[in-house]
């Protein structure tokens, strides 16, 4: 079956015949995939037998509730390592149910590898009825304009090639997931003939790309020149140097930084952080974004009734960017956001720009000493800034500290005192970035980015938390109450697959977020504001997650109504999470 090159068939393989998809499994094994997650579909009947038995089942498959988790535990996975797992969807319906874990995985730009499959493409070979309304033409059409690409092979011959262009497109930046579909009577046929693999010596991904030297020779001067610029990243710890990188730039350069966290791009207990909030950008007279996509939320005020912006930054402030610029714009999402106003567009990757942008700035201060103490000055006014934002967050914290509910710092608080001397990582939601103002985020892999759209965060987490199994992290998930609602089953699948993990309950009992629209709404036409909580709270009767929790076979505390409960209940659940079992602790907070 295998060529010379392609790797040896596993040593646990139970199967006596070779079969198509056995080729598939090859493939698998090739790229190194390390985990493959799933919920099981008949469509590929043929290519799970052959995981399992020709394969040994390595890698291990992960067995899911939802297609949508199967997707989304990728997702956290390549958030956390930068490496893609695989996803395996049943044919049209499976998909179908996959597709919000597909589409934020390409928002988040995140490689996601996701196989699945159709109902026999020659009719004649279509069960009655089941067969039919499991096929379409073609599968791939409802992924294709949130997927880098997809494809579906008509012969076993064409599964080699489309899936190395699968992997590379995935993996070249910006990444994001990709679809194959395989035809279940291709999957299902005897392999006849030999079929050539990749040879091991292949590469498999294009180097970065780099941006032009003489524009980032422009690009040094103009921020050497500024009075008072801004570094802001969104993208930039994608990889594992990115976070030092930016660092380094920031140090040389004596810069603010305002952090995006779609990754955590910088220490937020870095003197030169400016980030969480907007005024920093109020004095910019430049704003360098690094690999940004969202620049607009965090540049300016949001009036959401009147769905107006403002900027912050003053009318004489210029912006450059360095990033990908229109690469990968969906024909369908408009997550490109607006185009800014840059006086200077750099298309790269940052993983190359930014250390080249240092090496020139640093020859440029080397040869002046106007230079150098320019920015000492300017690092010493950021650094002043700095300390002014924590201490007025501090202060801040302390305010209704006993009060009830709990209020979001003291949660955070009491979260932080317990883990603080753990090696611990945070998985999205954090607290409306109190976390941020109070912890300690020093290394990049303490946080792989902020919360996205409900519906995500706990599919997501048991991703962060599979890729950290193993390393004596504690892996936390502050998980709000709304989005668990939408996937308490896959509490189960970190039981079954032994995922350990806290999750601390964000419960509000309610659709905040959304209340919150209704009352801005209400507010502005005059209507009864204390009607805007019908459809939005979670109440009557208010979900026991501890039970349900239970119920999946994780240790579980709650509800924590009183904030001197909070700590005790922590320590025993991480108590449990140290020996190996997921753990909940339910805290009942107010919305904001």
């Amino acid at each position: 079956m295998n060529d010379v090159t392609a790797q040896p068939e596993a040593q646990a393989s139970y199967a006596e015949k070779a079969w198509q998809s056995d080729i598939i499994v090859d493939l698998i094994k090739h790229y190194g995939f390390p985990f493959i997650a799933l919920n099981p579909g008949a469509s590929y009947r043929g290519l799970h037998d052959s995981l399992v038995n020709y394969g040994g089942n390595q890698p291990p498959i992960l067995l899911c509730q939802h297609e949508k988790i199967a997707v989304q535990i990728a997702h956290g996975y390549a958030k956390a390592t930068g490496k893609p797992m695989v996803a395996i969807v049943h044919d049209v319906v499976g998909m179908l149910h996959a597709t919000m874990g597909i589409y934020y995985a390409y928002i988040d730009r995140c490689p996601v590898f996701v196989i699945g499959a159709t109902g026999p493409m020659d009719e004649s070979r279509r069960r009655p009825f089941i067969d039919w309304i499991h096929t379409a033409n073609v599968n791939g059409e409802q992924l294709r304009h949130y997927v880098k690409w997809d494809y579906q092979p008509s012969s076993i011959e064409g599964v080699p090639d489309s899936f190395a262009r699968a992997y590379a497109a995935m993996m070249t930046e910006p990444q994001g997931p990709i679809y194959m579909c395989y035809d279940a009577w291709l999957q299902e046929q005897p392999l006849t003939a030999e079929v050539a693999l990749p040879k091991a010596a292949d590469n498999k991904v294009p180097v970065p790309m780099a941006a032009d030297p003489a524009a980032l020779a422009e690009v040094a001067d103009r921020l050497l020149a500024a009075k008072y610029p801004v570094l802001m990243a969104e993208y930039v710890a994608r990889s594992a140097d990115g976070f030092d990188n930016l660092v380094a730039l920031a140090e040389t350069v004596g810069a603010g930084v305002f952090d995006v966290h779609a990754r955590l791009n910088f220490p937020n207990r870095h003197k030169l952080n400016l980030s969480c909030e907007k005024e920093v950008f109020r004095d910019a007279d430049l704003i360098l974004t690094l690999d940004t996509r969202d620049w607009e939320k965090s540049t300016h005020f949001n009036d959401r009734t009147k769905r107006q912006v403002v900027p912050h930054y003053p009318p004489h402030c210029e912006m450059i960017e360095i990033g990908f610029g229109e690469i990968n714009l969906s024909k369908w999402s408009m997550d490109y956001a607006r185009m800014p106003t840059c006086s200077l567009r750099v298309l790269g990757d940052t993983l190359t720009a930014i250390p080249e942008l240092t090496r020139l700035c640093r020859e440029r201060i080397a040869k002046s000493p106007a230079l150098a103490r320019s920015v000492a000055e300017r690092s010493a006014i950021v650094a002043n800034k700095h300390d002014e934002l924590f201490g007025k967050w501090t202060e801040q914290a302390k305010k209704d500290w006993d009060g009830l509910p709990i209020t979001l710092p003291r949660l955070a608080s009491e979260i932080w005192d317990v883990i603080k001397n753990e090696d611990w990582v945070l998985t999205g939601a954090n607290l409306q970035e109190w976390c941020y103002k109070l912890w300690d985020f020093d290394k990049a892999y303490r946080h792989c980015g902020q919360a996205l759209g409900t519906g995500t965060q706990i599919g997501t987490s048991l991703g962060v938390a599979l890729a950290h199994r193993g390393t004596g992290r504690l892996v936390v998930d502050i998980q709000p109450d709304g989005d668990l609602m939408f996937d308490a089953g896959a509490l189960w699948s970190a039981a079954k697959n032994n995922i350990p993990m806290l999750i601390v309950m964000y419960n509000n009992r309610a659709y905040y977020n959304d209340w919150e629209h209704q009352i801005r709404v209400a507010n502005f036409r005059g209507t009864p504001v204390e009607r805007a909580y019908i459809a939005q709270d979670i109440a009557g009767p208010e979900p026991d997650f501890a039970t349900i929790a239970k119920g999946m076979g994780w240790y579980a505390e709650g509800p924590i109504e009183k904030p001197a409960d909070i700590a005790p209940a922590l320590r025993r659940a991480i108590a449990q999470v140290k020996a190996g079992k997921p753990a909940l602790v339910d805290t009942v907070v107010r919305p904001r």
